[in-house]
């Protein structure tokens, strides 16, 4: 069994850690709030005060934290996660961070030391099914070594280089928060012409968008639902595709439409929220 250093034990991180200790594998957690590392404490897990310490000694060093500026919170400065790492060790960044701070975090890594980007697709039934999608950039030889740990998280996919799980990452989120704002819009359209709902879920049966459609019917109508993906957070995925696009001198009108639905909807206090929230803003303002 492998000694891993676990960065980040919120919502999913903690899930994903948890997966790895039931697999027998030994832990050494550090996060933010103390607080939330008890549970896998009590699991069998060690806590340590600092990234740095966490990092000491590991073979593997994942990090799951809320974005790229998390990210170089917890690596920089002398008692961050780089200043802990020996040659030898494969760090698995799996954070939705974005491929410049793929690009950053590589470049501060001492020698010998490995790094694989390797985002997540999925919420919380997922990882603790343990049926994540796992997008890896990096080398086939280190790809090849994390291969068994990822597998206990979900299905791991090679897509390339290091960098290319994130920007793998980045189409997949464009595709979800894309496909939210044009059923919420599509709706909107059939509240508009005085179409019944019941009567807009059934034409939308028979389109593209049918499967969304029957998946989200819950969201569009009920404020209570469990949150899967915060809504702020997909606000600042969407923000991160935008500026990645802008970078490459990318036109995404749709998407750039998509993220003001959702920039409208935590304004409106539903930030906490699940990311579906958006479709009720939609739905809202379209009255």
């Amino acid at each position: 069994m492998s000694q891993i250093a676990f960065l980040g034990t919120g919502a999913m991180g903690s899930r994903m850690a948890a997966r790895l200790l039931a697999a027998g594998h030994q832990l050494t957690l550090w996060n933010r709030t103390r607080e939330r590392t008890e549970d896998l404490r009590l699991l069998g897990a060690k806590v340590a005060p600092t990234p740095r310490e966490a990092a000491e000694g590991a073979e593997f060093v994942v990090s799951m934290l809320a974005d790229e500026q998390a990210l170089k919170a917890v690596s920089d400065g002398p008692q961050g996660l780089v200043a802990g790492l020996a040659p030898g060790c494969l760090m698995l960044e799996m954070s939705t961070s974005g491929p410049q701070a793929v690009a950053d975090l590589a470049a501060s890594l001492p020698s010998g030391v490995a790094l694989l980007d390797a985002p997540v697709l999925g919420s919380l039934g997922e990882v603790e099914a343990g049926s994540l999608s796992i997008f890896v950039g990096g080398t086939g030889d280190d790809f090849a070594r994390a291969e068994p740990l990822l597998a206990l998280l979900g299905t791991p996919l090679h897509v390339g280089p290091l960098g290319q799980g994130a920007r793998a990452k980045l189409v997949a989120n464009a595709s979800l928060i894309g496909v939210l704002g044009l059923l919420g819009e599509v709706l909107a359209l059939a509240d508009g012409l005085g179409l019944p709902r019941d009567t807009a879920y059934s034409v939308l049966s028979r389109t593209p968008l049918a499967a969304q459609a029957e998946r989200r019917r819950p969201a569009a109508e009920q404020e209570d639902l469990p949150v899967r993906f915060a809504l702020a957070l997909a606000l600042k995925d969407a923000r991160l595709i935008m500026s990645s696009a802008a970078e490459h001198g990318l036109d995404l009108r749709l998407l750039a439409a998509a993220s003001t639905w959702l920039g409208q909807a935590v304004a409106s206090g539903r930030g906490e929220q699940d990311y579906s929230a958006m479709l009720r803003e939609i739905l809202r303002q379209s009255r």
